[in-house]
């Protein structure tokens, strides 16, 4: 099963070798090529991390039943990663 983060690992080299290509073949220079594309492969490894970026769900905290003696002590709450 691909995600995201697999098409993400398939754009970075794709766009760094083909858009160094295309614009070496519209007639820019290497020199001036190869930072252009190196930007995109940036961008896109910079969208992977902070814009659309990785995470793990956070457990919600439930509270048992806190009905009981008055005295009694607080129940600690319980952790489910629902």
């Amino acid at each position: 099963m691909t995600g995201y983060y697999d098409y993400i690992l398939g754009l970075i080299p794709l766009a760094l070798v083909g858009i160094t290509a295309s614009l070496v073949v519209f007639g820019l220079q290497l020199t001036t090529a190869v930072p252009m594309a190196a930007g995109v492969s940036a961008l896109l490894t910079g969208h992977a991390l902070f814009v659309n970026g990785p995470t793990s769900p956070t457990p919600i905290a439930r509270h048992t039943d806190q009905s009981g003696p008055a005295d009694a002590a607080p129940a600690s709450p319980v952790l489910d990663a629902d």
